[in-house]
């Protein structure tokens, strides 16, 4: 029992339900205030008899009604199970206070004349049904007031305001998921150029093959290690889109980033079963990391229109977009990826700037059997000295070197996974890949069809011929055979600098016509193409290295050109994103194999080097220039249907065709030739309404 203001309140709990507020059957315990606020209800073990006062063991009194509650004003259906207790006697009050007191209300009356007569008080008088009734309504009402209060919207909420803060925290996400994947991008090719171009010159000693690995033929291992980066991407056609299908874009960059980061970690243990299994694994993963990359980039692009056009109709049905609408996005987003990119040729001289350098003799030593530089040399650097050491690294020390690089390498790993979003929503990805996998693997031969793929492929072969022969041919039979091994850190720095600030020159996209980017770098490369042919410097001859360094800075200049002019390009010929994988595939294998041409090629003399890259050059303008032709003569192209997704009438989530998020390009809606602009005063000319592109196209090239 407890003691709160003069009323004994009992504190024994019920031993089974059945006591409610008002007397309802079914309702839990709850004590009961009767006439002045005290408090009634005791356990039902404590009722008493009908019409006899009991005492019970908590020393409360009870009366009890018969078929109801005694003096609790319940209503109709109440628990007998009522008692409350017996009020204490009072002093009586003074006349002079209860003269001036009020008087008591009529329900309170009826209630103390109900006391101990049961059903009788309430059959007296039928009005104290309505007035539990009106009082368990204005309970109710004064608690839906106070739920309202708590959830309701507020009375300062602005839904504009925050619909235009959600939306832009959207385009931040995706602005940042630009920036990460690009880091990610510089950190890995950096680490891989770097680790392989360090191992390449260690291996290259004798004495350091000799002295360490002795019995082990590493230059054996080098040429199978090379040959397993560049003959493996070969047959890349035939599993990359089916790989970016089945894991996703985000998840094929994150499986194409570590399989770069297991090479790092195979040199540790510099084996011919550590180091050629690696190198070809690295070959598998070539084709899928940037093919997923470019595509990631340019679906980044159309999300960020999507974000900031996000009343517009057509994006809040799903649809596709109108033609070149994204493209602005295309060409920044774009130029911020290659200007990161190309800082990896940077980020790949740190190991032979901060460690190398200090192990190697000068060129006086390391030159000394050149004889011809440049156009007249022949293979690669003819007469190089097979002792550039002048004393071999400790093998702590590389290992702190590798452990640098490996750790850069999980680095680049944990921004694709943590800070990279996905590319499409989990519907969307379902969708792509539920249109049958051997239509996965047809579609981008199929694509090859279209003449304006057809017409770029020469600029993707020749894509894939300057990056390496920059990093090959210029820099050891021109750079290296006139200044010496201690400065190609120098000289590929030079170029990586020279990309990385170039890239920004793409912008120019977005005022002038789209075809200056690409044929802008076409002629600063043609330029230096033709010097190159007409000039051999001479060896150790340190005095040329200022003309060395500017053509090292303007063929930066003309790959920045190249390579961001090419993927904007793409990113505006197709906008559909059911395609953007397949496209992405053929640009990079076709790059792979103009690098696996040039591997083989390196016996050639340089003449016969020089004049195959200025052939593929002039083909790859002309053949752009008569595509672009084409397209101003509206000129339809043919492009391969892209088939529905069949889904399973079964499981959580396609039940129905409408329950899908396909776009209209997939479904009934726009056509899949609406992306074929020329530019914006020169579409070509697209099939109309809602039927699907034809598997052959209306017309021919």
């Amino acid at each position: 029992m407890e003691k709160t203001g003069g009323v004994q309140l009992c504190t024994h709990r019920p031993r089974q339900r059945g006591l409610g507020v008002l007397g309802g059957a079914g309702g839990s315990w709850a004590p009961r205030f009767g006439v002045g606020g005290r408090v009634q209800g005791c356990t039902p073990s404590h009722r008493p008899k009908s019409g006899r006062r009991r005492k019970g063991p908590c020393g409360c009194w009870g009366v009890g009604g018969k078929g109801g509650a005694a003096g609790a004003g319940l209503g109709a259906g109440g628990s007998r199970r009522g008692s409350f207790k017996r009020p204490r006697s009072r002093p009586p009050r003074p006349k002079e206070e209860a003269a001036a007191a009020p008087p008591r209300p009529a329900r309170a009356r009826r209630r103390v004349r109900g006391v101990g007569t049961g059903d009788a008080a309430m059959e007296e008088d039928p009005s104290c049904y309505q007035d539990a009734a009106k009082l368990a309504a204005g309970e109710g009402l004064g608690a839906e007031m106070q739920l309202d209060d708590v959830v309701g919207t507020h009375p300062d909420y602005n839904e504009e305001e925050e619909e235009q803060k959600y939306f832009r925290r959207k385009r931040l996400g995706v602005v940042k998921n630009v920036l990460a994947a690009s880091l990610a991008a510089m950190l890995t090719y950096g680490v891989y150029l770097g680790l392989l171009q360090m191992q390449l010159i260690l291996h290259y000693d004798e004495t350091y093959r000799e002295v360490k690995y002795s019995n082990m033929e590493l230059e054996d291992i080098d040429r199978k290690v090379l040959m397993g980066i560049n003959v493996t991407p070969v047959v890349a056609l035939l599993y990359t889109p089916v790989l970016i299908r089945f894991f996703g874009t985000k998840w094929t960059m994150f499986l194409a980033v570590g399989i770069y980061a297991l090479f790092v970690s195979s040199n540790y243990w510099e084996r011919y079963f550590t180091l050629v299994p690696s190198a070809v694994a690295i070959g598998v993963a070539i084709v899928p990391l940037w093919a997923s990359m470019g595509h990631y980039i340019t679906r980044m692009a159309q999300k960020y229109y999507e974000y900031a056009n996000y009343k517009e109709e057509h994006v809040q049905e799903q649809r596709q977009a109108p033609r070149g609408a994204c493209s602005t996005y295309v060409v920044i987003f774009q130029t911020i990826f290659y200007a990161c990119f190309h800082l990896s040729f940077v980020c790949a001289q740190m190991p032979m700037l901060f460690f190398l350098n200090n192990y190697l003799y000068q060129l006086n030593h390391t030159l000394y059997g050149v004889k011809h530089c440049g156009t007249l040399s022949h293979g690669t650097l003819p007469g190089f000295n097979k002792t550039v050491l002048h004393s071999l690294p400790r093998s702590v020390n590389l290992i702190i070197v590798e452990s640098v690089l490996m750790a850069a390498a999980f680095l680049a790993m944990l921004v694709v996974l943590l800070l990279c979003g996905s590319a499409y929503r989990p519907t969307e990805e379902i969708d792509l890949r539920s249109i049958g996998w051997g239509n996965i693997f047809q579609l981008p031969f199929k694509h090859m069809r279209d003449y304006r793929l057809r017409h770029l492929l020469p600029f993707f072969i020749y894509s894939g011929f300057e990056v390496l022969f920059v990093c090959t041919g210029f820099s050891l039979n021109y750079g290296v055979c006139a200044l010496g091994l201690e400065k190609l850190a120098y000289l590929l720095m030079a170029y990586g600098f020279s990309a990385s600030a170039c890239s920004s020159l793409a912008l120019c996209t977005l005022r002038l016509r789209r075809q200056c980017p690409l044929l802008a770098g076409a002629f600063v490369h043609a330029a230096i193409l033709v010097t190159l042919f007409c000039w051999a410097p001479e060896p150790r001859h340190v005095v040329q290295a200022p003309l060395l360094y500017s053509i090292a800075v303007l063929w930066g200049m003309g790959s920045a050109l190249n390579k961001t002019g090419i993927s904007i390009l793409l990113g505006m010929l197709y906008e559909d994103k059911e395609r953007q994988d397949f496209v992405f595939t053929i640009y990079h294998w076709w790059q792979a194999l103009a690098i696996f041409t040039v591997y083989l090629w390196s016996g050639l003399p340089m003449k016969a080097k020089l004049s195959i890259m200025l052939l593929a050059l002039g083909l790859a303008a002309g053949s752009y220039l008569w595509m672009e032709r084409k397209l101003a003569q509206r000129v339809s192209y043919r492009l391969p249907r892209i088939p529905r997704p069949r889904h399973k009438m079964k499981g959580y989530r396609y039940l129905e065709d409408d329950d899908s998020d396909e776009t209209a390009s997939e479904g009934e809606g726009a056509s899949h030739h609406e992306d074929d602009d020329d530019d914006d005063r020169h579409p070509a000319e697209a099939n109309g309404g809602d039927e699907l592109p034809k598997d052959e196209g209306e017309g021919t090239d």
